[in-house]
């Protein structure tokens, strides 16, 4: 009984013995072999591999895939013109060596993170001090991330090589600071307002000449139009008088018979006119007691 367990003691020691010496390397990952500290190899192949059990050889995993650093803060930047704004980018970049990358960065991705951060911001406050706010917005804007970027290639390598290859580099956004942002806002509003103003008061004195010119041509069509009626009725004032003047002169008594029967019209004009006068005495109604040659009228 002591024999079997002693012997499933042991394979299970072998096993263990075993396994520490085998491990996998995904296809996402260098492998990279330690040997008492050292770096012994760097599998780049994936798939299953040999190495010695602990603490004789240790093995760790790097990155190999396209990786993305973004732009941790927002701290503005000065530019040619010495305006402040505040840029976002972002970086591509992948490890290529990982022996290179561990001797002169770090043993994991966050070490290359955190100085390629340094290395790049410094590089856009270079370039952005070269460079005024339009140009930041302008189709210069793809010339400024060039430079960026090969200035970041001159410093990963180097005289030390970081191991790394820089792929792209973005800007997102280029804006200036909050406090000048309002301003600019506050400067945009109120030349909007005044244009706006402008085109309201232009269009107001527009609208006052239009108004002006129509009642000008309102009063010159009404005094053009009294004119004229003013002119035919003097017309047909002088015709009518030059008509009755002939008919009176033709005949004296008919004319006094019309100036009675206008005079008797002017009188009972209206239903409620009251007169108090003797008929038979009085000139007015001579009209009605007889005609113009003596006979009466027949009522």
């Amino acid at each position: 009984m002591n024999r079997i367990g002693l012997w499933i003691s042991s394979l299970l020691v072998v096993f263990a013995l075993l396994s520490s010496t085998l491990f996998v390397v995904d296809q996402r990952q260098f492998g990279v072999v330690y040997a008492l500290g050292q770096i012994k190899e760097v599998i780049t192949e994936p798939g299953l591999h040999f190495k010695l059990p602990p603490p004789l050889q240790n093995v760790n995993y790097i990155d190999k895939r396209l990786l993305t650093l973004d732009s941790p803060e927002n701290e503005p930047m000065l530019t040619a013109e010495k305006q402040r704004v505040v840029i976002d980018w972002y970086v591509r970049w992948r490890i290529t060596d990982p022996q290179a990358y561990i001797r002169n960065v770090g043993l994991d991705e966050k070490a290359g993170t955190n100085q390629l951060n340094r290395v790049v911001r410094n590089a856009f406050q270079e370039e952005i001090n070269k460079r005024t706010v339009n140009e930041l917005l302008s189709l210069k804007r793809e010339e400024l991330m060039d430079d960026v970027k090969a200035a970041v290639l001159v410093v990963v390598k180097g005289a030390k090589p970081w191991g790394v290859d820089v792929v792209d580099v973005r800007i997102t956004r280029a804006d200036y600071v909050d406090t000048i942002t309002e301003s600019v806002y506050r400067r945009m509003e109120a030349e909007r307002k005044r244009v706006a103003n402008e085109l309201r008061s232009t269009g107001g004195a527009e609208g006052e000449k239009i108004r002006a010119d129509a009642d000008r041509q309102r009063e010159v069509t009404i005094a053009n139009a009294y004119r004229d009626a003013q002119k035919i009725k003097g017309e047909g004032d002088a015709q009518a008088a030059r008509l009755y003047a002939e008919s009176f002169g033709r005949d004296p008594q008919f004319a006094q018979f019309y100036r009675s029967l206008e005079a008797y019209k002017s009188s009972f004009n209206s239903k409620g006119d009251v007169m108090v006068l003797d008929p038979s005495s009085s000139e007015f109604f001579k009209g009605m007691r007889g005609t113009p040659g003596g006979s009466p009228v027949r009522k």
